[in-house]
């Protein structure tokens, strides 16, 4: 057992999640794993040498292939692929959006991330954030929040970043896929972001882990 903690933040595409856990990483001192960045950093790599992200075998292949790096600068996670850091911006690029779901969905990517996941805890306390942290990656954490919004709210928001997927197709394929679906972890606080600013998100999230029993 980790001497650590481990506060588990999920939800579904554009639900506030990632910049909750910036936040509470910034505030309170804190490591912030971005674990959808270390999925979509699998996507990346496999489009990048041209598989199909339907082609589950090749997928499968290629995680042996490279070395997948994982590393905390500034508190903040960076992936690696080989000798390659990938830019957010390359990690957030319309094609990796279309096929993120396909790659996430398949057992062995999920088990080699999860696994790296969890080495984070070893180094001191974190934040983490995506959608199996309380129920796959972190189970027995206490600290687990789960921030969603209405389907309208989470498309303007994606629309405003200049992101062109479709948060319905998203979460069909997020919350039905076999490997660790999209779903309510047991135990965790709801926090429903859609009528909220960010600092009102931010400061109804620390209530609750308060309330929880953490403390800083």
């Amino acid at each position: 057992m980790s001497e650590f903690r481990a506060i588990a933040i999920d939800g579904p595409a554009a639900s506030g999640k990632s910049t909750v856990a910036r936040r509470l990483a910034e505030d309170w001192g804190m490591t912030m794993v971005n674990s959808g960045a270390m999925y979509r950093a699998v996507t990346w790599e496999v489009l990048r040498r041209g598989i199909n992200p339907s082609a589950t075998g090749e997928v499968i292949a290629l995680l042996s292939e490279v070395d997948w790096g994982c590393l905390v600068r500034n508190g903040q996670t960076v992936m690696q692929v080989g000798d390659v850091e990938p830019t957010m911006k390359q990690l957030k690029a319309d094609e990796v959006n279309g096929a993120v779901s396909l790659i996430a969905a398949i057992p062995e990517v999920r088990e080699l991330l999860v696994q790296k996941q969890r080495e984070f805890l070893t180094k001191g306390d974190l934040v983490m954030e995506g959608r199996d942290i309380g129920t796959v990656v972190f189970p027995d954490t206490p600290y687990k929040v789960f921030v969603t919004a209405s389907e309208e709210v989470r498309r303007q928001r994606r629309a405003a970043e200049g992101a062109e997927d479709a948060v319905e197709e998203r979460d069909k394929l997020d919350s039905q896929r076999k490997a660790s679906p999209l779903r309510v972890a047991e135990g965790a606080v709801v926090v429903d972001s859609s009528e909220l600013a960010i600092d009102e998100v931010v400061a109804q999230v620390k209530d609750e882990l308060i309330q929880l029993g953490w403390k800083e």
